[in-house]
């Protein structure tokens, strides 16, 4: 029985990097995310050549309806969950300083980075939990939430995404704790300055940045280096690890003097 991942935000950067790393272990996949399915057909469509079964469910996990609903489809099409990566996020539209920010996008960002995902896991896990008779010797089961770099570093020009984030690495650790019982380890992933539509607006500052020494890896990080950390969790090779931080920052959180 092949093992299905359902990753969230998956039709690009960083999720679809993480598609594409478990898709080269075998697993079935069920992307989401809330572009209409003819725009992401092709990115589709080369997952599905490596060989795995891939779902598209359009849904917006900010959306208690929308997770209802994913999470009824992929029981009705799919049936068990194995691994849920929990990767859909956002920054502000509009980078403001704190004195200027707006209510508005704090509650957009929460939403979507932290409320959504942590409701999304509570369902998930029911799903796994309620399974009456896992297979013996059957895929096992994990939790993966992408967090940021940005859940310890403080950014006063996007304040609602680092508490968003280091809202993100305390439900790691809440799930973390709930879920052992039950033989299902919860990890997180903290990402450093990885090259994705998302920091591509900023592209200029963290190339300088980056060139200063600022990442002592000297370079961009890539949505398949976040691929890879996430495959080696999924294929449990920390499976006696739960509540773990794994960052992929290329020594961007090192401390030197």
């Amino acid at each position: 029985m092949a093992a299905t991942a359902l990753i969230t935000g998956a039709a690009r950067g960083i999720g679809y990097g993480i598609a594409q790393a478990l898709a080269a272990e075998g697993f079935d996949l069920v992307i989401n995310d809330i572009a209409p399915e003819a725009d992401v057909r092709e990115p589709l469509a080369a997952l599905d050549a490596q060989g795995g079964g891939v779902h598209y469910v359009r849904a917006d996990v900010s959306d208690p309806e929308d997770r209802r609903r994913m999470i009824d489809t992929i029981a009705d099409e799919v049936g068990a969950v194995h691994v849920l990566v929990n990767n859909a996020g956002v920054a502000p539209q509009e980078r403001r300083d704190i004195l200027e920010a707006t209510e508005a996008s704090f509650e957009r960002v929460m939403k979507i980075n932290l409320q959504g995902p942590y409701f999304l896991t509570q369902a998930v896990a029911r799903m796994m939990i309620d399974d009456p008779d896992p297979e013996e010797g059957g895929p096992a089961r994990c939790i993966i939430n992408i967090a940021s770099s940005n859940a310890e570093l403080a950014s006063t020009n996007r304040g609602e995404y680092c508490i968003s984030k280091a809202g993100v690495s305390m439900a790691t650790r809440l799930w973390a704790l709930r879920l052992a019982e039950f033989g299902i380890p919860v990890y997180e992933i903290r990402p450093g300055i990885i090259a994705t539509p998302m920091t591509a607006p900023v592209k200029d500052h963290y190339d300088a940045f980056i060139a200063e020494g600022g990442v002592p890896q000297r370079r961009w990080g890539q949505p398949e280096d976040v691929g890879d950390a996430v495959a080696m969790l999924a294929r449990g090779t920390l499976a006696y690890s739960t509540g773990q931080v794994v960052r992929v920052d290329g020594g961007l959180m090192l401390q030197a003097l």
